[in-house]
């Protein structure tokens, strides 16, 4: 495998990264209480008296979220601890209520598991999974409505979260970004979160350090909340090459936390980095340990749907797709839905042909995703029919498509309608050719004369002159036929 490698003046470098997702949990309430988890809700409406912390107020677990902790480890090919534990994380901040957060430590719901990342030239690498914990997410804290004060929104306060912490076995930029689509993709297959980093439902921290190809492990610095992928692989790029300058100029690097400021692209010190003895753990009095039944973990496993790598494998099986045309078709469950719906008794390769060229570059243009398209998949598959009987000719079923996708209807009512059918009768389309071969004498003799490629001048003129009906296979045999005869 190529090597990601950071050039400084004295040699090279490489970098080092641990990820840390914070994936918000699909579901109507909150990890302890009932209060409503609605995204852009009213500041301050979607808080219960367990989320304020008020005296008195007791956790209650909500048995939904540990589901899709569950579910979500068993995606990622993760141990199921059956016995877990919810620890108090002890910490201050505004947003933050109880002045601790319940999280889980030392014994976790899900734990050790492995993912597999291909990159764009092909290449695999496995990522380990070191564990996924569940833990309830922050409020948070508004700095520019006044400048004179911090406004505080408890709407997130109680969230459920699942942490998924890998394995320190990211060497580059481009494996992190890979990494983080692989998970967000699992997640969103299984329904456990919508991966919506904008919105905040998925975050990111990195733990990012420099060495010596090969050697011990370096002092590492966390990056918090990147919320796009974009924004993760270049907070790496830059904090990996400010490392290695300060280590070349003789420096040592201070363990710190910081953010990255994507307008600059740069990182900046928020605070000296936390150990995990700084927060003072202990097991939370008012929760008990977590138990879980073996068959029901078990359940859970067998109603899994069918997840993107088996998937990619068997659109490769079953529609003799290429690994790199399956693996884009697979990135999104709603894609690969779409797909099978195109593909579902027709042609397979020509519908991932038509799914990935004129639907996604529609879509694109558009702005829209592959759930608000104005073309069905069965009503893509009806087009694409008519594109494998030879109907249409391509350029004539583009045309159609557009309609579609402006107007809507179905393939066939639009091509009776307009009368487009492709015109394969010989008689036909042999008038037309020797119409275009009498009227072009200099390009005949051209041809004649050794100018072979001129055939696809004269196709392209018995196209034009057939308003782009006329069998472009059998338009070409003809011209062949008849120009060699």
């Amino acid at each position: 495998m190529s090597a990601y490698r950071i050039e400084g003046a004295s040699g090279e470098w490489e970098m080092v990264v641990g990820l840390e997702i914070h994936a918000q949990v699909v579901s109507n309430a909150k990890l302890f209480s009932a209060a409503p988890t609605e995204f852009g809700a009213e500041p301050n409406t979607q808080v219960s008296l367990v989320d304020a912390a008020m005296p008195g107020m007791l956790p209650v677990i909500n048995g939904e979220c540990v589901r899709q902790a569950v579910r979500t480890g068993l995606a990622l090919a993760a141990k199921i601890n059956l016995y877990s534990v919810f620890d108090r994380k002890n910490y201050f901040y505004p947003d933050l209520p109880p002045g601790y957060q319940i999280s889980q430590f030392s014994q976790p719901i899900v734990g050790k598991g492995e993912i597999e990342i291909e990159l764009e030239d092909g290449e695999t690498r496995e990522i380990g999974i070191t564990r996924l914990h569940l833990e309830m997410d922050a409020g948070k804290s508004i700095h520019d409505m006044r400048a004179d004060a911090t406004f505080v929104d408890l709407n997130r306060a109680g969230v459920a979260l699942m942490e998924i912490v890998s394995e320190p076995d990211i060497r580059s930029p481009a494996q992190a970004g890979a990494y983080i689509r692989k998970i967000r993709s699992i997640l969103r297959y299984i329904g456990s979160c919508d991966g919506n980093m904008e919105q905040g439902s998925l975050r990111c921290d990195a733990n990012v350090s420099v060495r010596r190809p090969g050697a011990a492990l370096g002092t590492r610095c966390e990056i918090k909340n990147l919320n796009s992928v974009r924004f993760v692989m270049k907070a790496l790029e830059y904090e990996a090459l400010r490392q290695v300058e300060i280590l070349e100029e003789g420096g040592e690097i201070d363990q710190e936390t910081l953010l990255f400021d994507s307008q600059q692209g740069v990182t900046r010190t928020m605070r000296s980095k936390e150990e995990s003895h700084d927060y003072r753990y202990f097991p939370d009095p008012d929760l008990l340990p977590l138990e879980l039944d073996a068959a029901w973990v078990e359940e859970l496993r067998q109603e899994l749907p069918e997840l993107p790598d088996a998937k990619k494998q068997r659109f490769m099986t079953e529609y003799g797709l290429s690994a790199d045309v399956s693996g884009v078709l697979v990135g999104e469950r709603e894609t690969a839905d779409y797909f099978e719906q195109v593909a579902q008794g027709h042609d397979g390769k020509l519908a991932a042909n038509w799914v990935m060229g004129e639907l996604f570059a529609a879509l694109n243009a558009a702005g829209l995703d592959i759930s608000q398209s104005p073309v069905s998949a069965a009503q893509l598959g009806g087009l694409v029919d008519r594109v494998a009987d030879k109907t249409l000719s391509r350029r004539i079923a583009k045309e159609v498509f557009e309609i579609m996708f402006v107007n809507g209807g179905e393939a066939d009512a639009i091509i009776e309608e307009r009368g487009l059918e492709q015109v394969s009768d010989s008689g036909a389309i042999e008038a037309v050719v020797d119409r275009i071969i009498a009227d072009n004498p200099d390009k005949v003799a051209e041809y004649k004369g050794g100018k072979d490629k001129l055939i696809g001048w004269f196709v392209g003129q018995v196209m034009k002159a057939s308003q782009g009906k006329a069998n472009p296979q059998m338009a070409n045999e003809m011209l062949n036929k008849k120009l060699n005869g």
